[in-house]
């Protein structure tokens, strides 16, 4: 793969209008009615920007435009403006304090997004983009931040909309779009080890009707990291072109290059990270690996159009499609645990060769009517995906290195191949889902039948495995919708989502069943911009693979972990310039089946009990001049304690971070300072030093360090 030279600053760029239907006109005399819509100029759509911390409307849950207090499940929003005001550069550092979700599980690792839903992994299969699947498993793709409107996050099982998916939900990244009027911004930053950023968005009409818009954000980054020898370089461009003919057609093509220059974490022992040795603890800017061995590169690109045309007062039609690359050029020294002298780190070299194609389709038909007083909104669905994944990988254990004084530039032997595999995945599915309103009972009902095949080719053996798994999965909910802005709810729902490999007899894996039962309480008052919500769930994830106890080569799938838990999750903007955004999670994770009999009634590995966060911000709204643009927040996180193994474990201890925000709008200063703004955000404030997690006692990952970043910015 050819090598680019470190991004530099890049200025230009986008935020996002949305092709939303105009409302359906008044219902006529008759047995079929389409419903009264009102809409006003300053309705929120789903797709839209949302001004302030608080959004009203979400479309992951049920791929319409829904507020989020009539969804039977629990859904949460994190709008542009939440991100800017952390400056989050990572899915990670946006989500850190949503409720249900834990982030950064592998700590400064700057080259995909890990973290778990109700806890269960979801990076593999749980990140899309624009409502399509993102992230295509072992590829590791991460988008730019900065090139999103906005995260929703769907908690629990969500196959009736999207398929094959973990029981702990998925996060779905929306783009910034064209816009009705002409705005953007250019943004400088800089930062802790080394980090120079230069960004912008740039949105508007094309044409004085407004029949063309656009937009264009970019980013350009030239990075160190907490990290010795680890760097992250990124060069990110997204231009986006919206048609709208008539009031009913819409056409808006997106698309998104980025090349990413990095190299892979940092396997640490849990002797000298979590436990010191009779030397000390390890240093958290250690590098573990070779410098001539040393590399993560990722282009990735993707191209992709969302179609939609209301036919009549009735019916309308919506299809997103995406075809999408990925190619990762992957060298690397990692450690696997300490020798007996406690200070020599094993190590093994890797090399490997990624390319993954995606193609993905949604075809959504509407129809939106009444039945005397009951209204529908019915959706009807196709979506199709063709993944084409190769991985050619090679493998060979290299010399120590001491990890309390190291010196480098061994000698590396040759590599052995270790994987040379191609697999063709296809999947596709039939939806129905149907939400019905009655007064202020609103119901929703899904179903769904998918079917999966997966060929793969091993070239080192040049056996050939096929696998074929279909899978039928349903939900439904009801939420009530009381006048004081109360809505109780309560919802069911299932999963599924294969496993790909096959056992010593060369037969395929049961696929992966999840299973939810919840229940909860969401507050929306009118007239405050606020939204609270409660949820309790009970969730089981059967077919889990464990041990064959009559071989000890094989895995069969007969494992089952439940989880039980409770979120709470608040965002308010209280007014006289405060507003705070806040969470509690409690899990109660189980592993109830499996065939090594230690494991039973032990939580899974990694997953803690408790987590939670609190962020909130002052602006000095009624202070007089130069006070009155300043903003100061303050916020601080609990992680809890982790295991670092099903059985025979040991314990990676809890830790608290604090986060401070200072933001300056220099038009209290002086008008001709307009849109001028000066930011300043600290990340795990005192520099706290904690393991974010271990997948064992010879993988454990620091957690991130204290990390500062300034930035000036210019808005129109």
């Amino acid at each position: 793969m050819r090598r680019l030279p470190p991004p530099r600053a890049i200025g230009l760029l986008a935020c996002l209008a949305g092709a939303a239907l105009p409302g359906a006109p008044h219902a006529q005399e008759g047995a079929l009615a389409v419903p009264e819509v009102g809409v006003t100029g300053n309705a929120e759509r789903a797709l839209d920007p949302v001004r302030g911390f608080v959004a009203r409307q979400e479309i992951t849950g049920t791929k319409t435009d829904t507020p989020l207090i009539e969804s039977p499940q629990s859904i949460s929003v994190v709008p542009r403006d939440q991100i800017d005001a952390r400056q989050a550069q990572t899915l990670g550092e946006a989500l850190r304090y949503s409720a249900g979700v834990r982030v950064e599980n592998f700590g400064t690792d700057s080259r995909t997004d890990w973290f778990q839903l109700r806890g269960f992994n979801a990076q593999d299969v749980g990140i899309f983009l624009n409502g399509l699947r993102y992230n295509a498993g072992y590829a590791g793709s991460a988008y730019e931040t900065y090139g999103l409107e906005r995260y929703e996050i769907l908690r629990g099982p969500t196959s009736v909309l999207y398929g094959q998916i973990a029981p702990g939900g998925l996060v779905n990244q929306v783009s910034r779009r064209p816009t009705d009027t002409p705005q953007g911004e250019v943004r400088l930053t800089a930062g802790s080890y080394g980090r120079t950023q230069a960004q912008g968005t740039t949105s508007g009409p094309l044409t004085a009707d407004g029949t063309w818009s656009y937009s264009l954000t970019a980013l350009g980054r030239a990075s160190h990291t907490a990290v010795d020898q680890v760097r992250d370089d990124r060069v990110f461009v997204a231009p986006a072109l919206t048609w709208r003919p008539d009031p009913n057609t819409s056409l808006t093509v997106l698309g998104y290059y980025q090349h990413d220059e990095t190299s892979g974490n940092q396997f640490l022992p849990y002797d000298g990270t979590v436990r010191p040795t009779p030397f000390g603890r390890i240093s958290r800017n250690r590098f573990t690996g070779e410098p001539d061995l040393n590399q993560f590169d990722r282009t990735q690109y993707g191209l992709g159009y969302e179609f939609s045309h209301r036919f009549n007062n009735v019916f309308s039609f919506q299809q997103n499609l995406r075809y999408a690359h990925t190619g990762i050029d992957w060298q690397q020294v990692y450690g696997g645990g300490l020798d007996i002298d406690r200070r020599t780190l094993k190590r093994f070299a890797y090399a490997a060769d990624i390319d993954v194609n995606t193609f993905q389709v949604d075809n959504q038909l509407r129809a939106d009517f009444t039945t005397g007083p009951v209204s529908h909104t019915v959706l009807a669905g196709f979506d199709y995906s063709q993944i084409a994944y190769r991985n050619n990988s090679s493998f060979v254990e290299a010399s120590g290195l001491d990890v309390f004084s190291p010196s480098y530039g061994a000698a590396i032997p040759a590599l052995l191949p270790f994987n040379f595999t191609r697999q063709n995945t296809t999947q596709y599915g039939l939806y129905l889902q149907d939400q019905i309103r009655l007064d202020r009972l609103i119901l929703l009902a899904g179903i769904r039948q998918d079917f999966a095949r997966a060929d793969t080719r091993n070239r080192l053996t040049g056996g050939n495995t096929y696998q074929d798994d279909d899978a039928f999965t349903w939900r439904a909910g009801a939420v009530y919708l009381f006048d004081n802005g109360l809505a109780p709810y309560a919802s069911y729902a299932r999963s599924f989502q294969p496993q790909i490999g096959t056992n010593i007899r060369g037969n395929t894996f049961d696929p992966l069943r999840g299973e939810q039962y919840e229940a909860g309480l969401k507050y929306q008052p009118t007239g405050m911009r606020s939204f609270v919500q409660a949820s309790a769930f009970h969730l089981t994830q059967r077919n889990s693979l464990t041990p064959d106890p009559t071989s000890s080569i094989n895995n069969i799938a007969t494992g089952q972990i439940r989880v039980r838990g409770l979120e709470l999750e608040a965002v308010a903007e209280l007014g006289a310039g405060v507003t705070l955004v806040g969470s509690y999670t409690y899990l109660d994770p189980e592993i109830t089946r499996s065939t090594t009999t230690a494991e039973i009634g032990n939580r899974p590995a990694g997953v803690p009990r408790n987590t939670a966060g609190l962020y909130g911000e002052y602006t000095f709204v009624a202070a007089s001049k130069p006070l009155s643009g300043l903003t100061l927040g303050f916020g601080t996180r609990y992680l809890g304690n982790t295991t670092t193994a099903n059985a025979s474990y040991n314990v990676v201890p809890s830790t608290v971070l604090f986060d401070a925000t200072m933001r300056y709008d220099l038009t209290a200063m002086s008008e001709q300072l307009k849109g001028l703004t000066l930011a300043v955000n600290a990340s795990n404030l005192a520099d706290t030093r904690y393991v974010s997690r271990c997948t064992s006692d010879t993988a454990c990952f620091y957690g991130n360090r204290l990390n500062v970043l300034g930035s000036i910015s210019y808005r129109w």
